[in-house]
């Protein structure tokens, strides 16, 4: 045997070898199966192609036959009317019609028996592919039932090449788990003693802040807390800051009531609506139903006062103001009708308050026509 030719052997028992370790049984199976249903179409695809040439050879048959017959007709006709020549034209045309007629009819009967068998073998391909599809799923089921045995006592019993990789991944993958749940436990310690905050990253800083910052955060939360109380609370009396006054006594009564030991009381309002002034704007007429929220505002601004809360103390007060303005109608300054309560300025600040309020003896007259005052004199 020449070396070529053994060459020639080895290469091709390699290449079985590989073809039969890749082979799939179940996807040939499949295969086979498509390659039938194909078989199938191009059978019926055949008898619409010869059902097609029988039809345009019945219809050029029937066409040549109208023609035979209109001849036929003619040539009477021709008779009756005692034409002869004219017959006898007609009946030689019609008499080159009758052999493509003649010839046609063989055409069309064995177009008609090609269809029939054709029809018979599409019938006896598709029982086939029927048994086939049955047999074909039995022998998948077959195929994969061995399969899936195979390959768990493999693994059961040790023989598969996949368990020694299984175990050595499982070590592995335990190593890590008890090296992150170490690193974890490390940096755990380290986020709870405080080493690894800063600042610029949105770290807790040094405790001093700390402790300022949640100190912030209970004096916002005690301010809204109070707001909300006195707004529950709507027959509840009003604070200093909103007691009855006069036209010319505004400042007076914000500062004799910041002073005295017991809140100064706020008249009561007649009707649906109250009069409120506004230190160095106008009076304005409001319905009763919004005393509730004046009253919840005004006690949030004597707790920003006793906190020395600035910033709470300029929102309060703009707060305070919007309300009035927005749900309030002025009134004209020729209407004579007194203020039931007094409300600071929209622009006070706290420093300006602090000093109305607790600097302001009890009693004493301040000039209306100062900057806390109303500039109207109203």
């Amino acid at each position: 045997m020449s070396m070529f030719k053994r060459v020639s052997q080895v290469f091709q028992q390699k290449s079985n070898a590989l073809l039969d370790k890749v082979e799939d049984p179940t996807q040939a199976i499949d295969l086979s199966y498509e390659k039938m249903q194909e078989n199938l179409q191009q059978v019926r695809r055949s008898i619409a192609d010869v059902l097609t040439s029988q039809k345009r050879l019945e219809a050029q048959r029937a066409q040549l036959q109208a023609q035979y017959d209109k001849l036929q007709g003619q040539a009477r006709q021709a008779l009756q009317q005692g034409q002869e020549d004219v017959a006898k034209m007609a009946l030689q045309r019609a008499t080159a019609i009758q052999p493509q007629i003649d010839a046609l009819n063989p055409q069309i009967a064995q177009l008609a028996q090609q269809e029939s068998a054709l029809e018979e073998t599409g019938r006896n391909l598709n029982s086939k592919i029927e048994a086939f599809r049955a047999q074909r799923d039995t022998m998948k089921a077959q195929y994969t039932a061995a399969k899936a045995s195979s390959a768990a006592l493999e693994n059961l019993t040790g023989l598969s090449d996949q368990m020694t990789d299984v175990n050595m991944m499982m070590d592995r993958a335990q190593d890590k788990i008890s090296q992150m749940q170490s690193r974890a436990a490390a940096v755990g310690e380290l986020a709870n003693s405080g080493v690894l905050d800063s600042p610029t990253l949105g770290g807790r800083g040094d405790d001093i802040e700390a402790a300022l910052a949640q100190k912030s955060s209970a004096s916002d939360v005690d301010l809204q807390l109070a707001a909300m109380k006195a707004e529950l609370n709507g027959g509840a009396a009003a604070p200093a800051s909103l007691g009855t006054s006069s036209p010319g006594e505004d400042t007076k009564q914000l500062g004799a009531a910041a002073s005295a030991d017991t809140p100064a009381q706020a008249a009561p309002a007649t009707g649906d609506t109250f009069v409120v002034r506004v230190l160095g704007q106008r009076r304005y007429r409001i319905a009763s139903s919004i005393r509730p929220a004046l009253d919840g505002l005004d006690a949030a601004l004597e707790m920003a006062v006793d906190k020395d809360d600035a910033d709470a103390f300029t929102q309060l007060v703009k707060q305070l103001g919007l309300l009035v303005t927005t749900n309030g109608t002025a009134l004209e300054e020729t209407d004579a009708t007194k203020a039931d309560m007094v409300l600071p300025s929209p622009d006070m600040t706290l420093d300006e308050a602090k000093k109305l309020f607790f600097e302001a003896p009890s009693g004493s007259s301040v000039d209306p026509e100062t900057p806390a005052a109303d500039a109207n004199g109203q």
